[in-house]
């Protein structure tokens, strides 16, 4: 068991990850900015993946580590169940939950299909927003927040939305910056 205290690990901030699904297309965003404390460590760290042969994008957030090994676990899921992205996160959240070494991984996901957009954690959450708009990390409630308002009140599609919910976020976040990583499924 693990008797260090937490704040014992660095203060490690910056990630914002956003979701965006619109007139049929999913759009998944993530800015660069890795800081430790009041320090940028990187500024182009690439937190948005392609995954399932270009079927499924995944952003993530939290200790890098940890969310590469939660993104590998997806697609051994996302290979047990091809075509099946909820199936998929569920019994990846349950594995989450219930795994000792598992457990102990500290990061979120945004898991998107052409279709259908999951947060899944590691409290066994595999959430489904009613809005079509997901957000996770230190900048997520900015850019949820601006995403939101741009998809209901304007004509921009799930791409810009994206982009400007994200430029949003990085000019209220610190631990948020313009360099973003956008993946799109039609």
């Amino acid at each position: 068991m693990n008797t260090t205290p937490r704040s014992a690990f660095p203060d490690w901030h910056g990630t914002t990850i956003i979701a965006v699904r619109k007139n049929g297309r999913t759009v998944i965003a993530g800015d660069g900015q890795v800081s430790m404390g009041p320090t940028i460590v990187k500024g182009a760290a690439r937190k948005v993946r392609v995954l399932a042969g270009g079927k499924v994008l995944a952003g993530f957030a939290g200790a890098t580590a940890d969310a590469f090994t939660l993104i590998e676990r997806l697609e051994a899921k996302l290979e047990q169940y091809p075509d099946q992205l909820a199936r998929a996160c569920v019994d990846l959240a349950k594995d989450w939950r219930t795994d000792r070494y598992l457990r102990r991984l500290e990061a979120m996901l945004l898991v998107a299909d052409a279709s259908s957009i999951f947060t899944v954690t590691g409290v066994g959450d595999v959430l489904e927003p009613e809005h079509g708009v997901a957000a996770v990390g230190s900048g997520g409630n900015f850019a949820l927040a601006a995403a939101r308002a741009l998809s209901d009140h304007t004509d921009m599609d799930a791409e810009e939305i994206a982009r400007k919910a994200m430029a949003i976020a990085a000019d209220i976040c610190v631990y948020t910056n313009g360099n973003l990583t956008v993946e799109t499924l039609d």
